[in-house]
């Protein structure tokens, strides 16, 4: 008996033992990457892949957090992920209508404060006839705020300034002009989503920074490193330096894009879980939901670029992507074909037109790896 005991206690140590990690080398492949992309002179980056079916999980960097006093950046820091929010925004106002709270044809004046509305009307617009599909998908013909000189003029020259979604829709309606007709064109629209982030407010009662969080439930995702900068908690440690054209914007006021358009702060490693959760039918209660969210646009002249709701359609290395990018150097893609999600930040934002940078490199030593491993 005792022989017994021995040998099945050996068998078990030996059906055990630790066998050739999944896609062993490709931490090491993404790494060397992000090194070399660090190396060319970018002040910081950080990236984060997540693929729960090939039980593979990486988030890395180089370079640093603050180039000024020379802090090493670390994975697990945050950044403001700016426009990235609206995928947020936009799936937070598709669960108010499974909910039953909205539906996304409803038109946005029954929602929208009146001085608000008032102040769509001052600026030329037929605010009776959007949508807040219109809003979700960029086609609203509403011109975009941020990008007024008035705007980006103080931003700049007075950092400081606190914003209100209502003093950033006068700045529209004064300096900017429709771009078109109601439902026409898609036209990039910050000032869409800080009304989409008044629709949120008016309908929960809360705050974006409170009702964003419960309508997606952040904790049953997992994002623990997700938040809207202006509530919850003091980040200064755990927020990396991000840079505009050489100048520092850390201690730029939240409030110039906190409204919907942007807002949020978050880290890699959360961004690649809550875009393979969403697009793998974890956040919604339906896919049919999901299959909403993803419903292409038909344009009399076809778009440049093809936008669902809070999501852009693309491709990246002859891959399908569904992705979202962050003025302040962020991007997150979910590549259905890989059926992996990558997020990547950098403390200042890439110069070469198309997407990060690393992205196709990620996505060429992921393919490779799935494919001979």
């Amino acid at each position: 008996m005792r022989h017994f005991i021995l040998l099945s206690f050996l068998a078990l140590v030996v059906s055990c033992k630790p066998g050739k990690a999944p896609h062993a080398g490709l931490s090491d492949s993404l790494q060397a990457i992000v090194n070399r992309e660090v190396a060319t002179g970018v002040p910081g980056v950080l990236a984060a892949v997540y693929m729960p079916d090939s039980q593979f999980e990486w988030s890395g960097s180089a370079g640093y957090a603050d180039t000024a006093k020379q802090t090493p950046i670390r994975a697990e820091q945050v950044f403001r992920i700016a426009s990235v929010t609206k995928t947020f925004v936009a799936a937070s106002i598709l669960r108010l209508a499974e909910d039953g709270k909205l539906n996304v044809d409803d038109h946005i004046t029954k929602y929208l404060s009146p001085q608000h509305i008032e102040l769509l009307r001052s600026g030329h617009y037929a605010a009776d006839s959007i949508t807040l599909r219109h809003l979700l998908t960029h086609s609203s013909g509403l011109c975009d705020h941020t990008l007024t000189e008035q705007f980006m003029s103080r931003v700049m020259n007075e950092p400081a300034h606190e914003w209100t979604r209502t003093e950033q829709l006068e700045v529209g309606m004064k300096y900017g002009k429709p771009v078109g007709p109601v439902g026409k064109q898609f036209s990039y629209s910050d000032t869409g989503y800080i009304l989409l982030g008044e629709v949120i407010e008016t309908i929960t009662g809360q705050y974006l920074g409170d009702a964003i969080p419960a309508l997606l439930d952040f904790s049953k995702l997992g994002l623990e490193h997700t938040w809207f900068e202006d509530f919850q908690r003091d980040s200064t440690d755990a927020r990396i330096h991000q840079y505009f054209n050489g100048t520092d914007t850390w201690a730029f006021h939240p409030s110039l894009d906190l409204y919907g358009g942007g807002g949020l702060l978050s880290n890699c490693k959360d961004l690649s879980r809550f875009f393979y959760k969403l697009f793998n039918n974890e956040v919604f209660h339906s896919p049919s939901t999901l299959d909403l969210m993803l419903t292409p646009v038909k344009y009399d002249t076809p778009a440049v670029r093809d936008y669902r709701m809070g999501i852009f359609r693309g491709e990246v290395d002859s891959l399908e992507v569904f992705t979202h990018t962050g003025f302040w150097g962020t991007q997150v893609a979910y590549v259905p074909g890989l059926r992996a999600s990558v997020a990547v930040n950098y403390s200042e934002i890439w110069t070469k037109r198309g997407p990060a940078p690393v992205l196709p490199e990620f996505l060429k030593s992921i393919r490779y790896k799935l494919k001979n491993d």
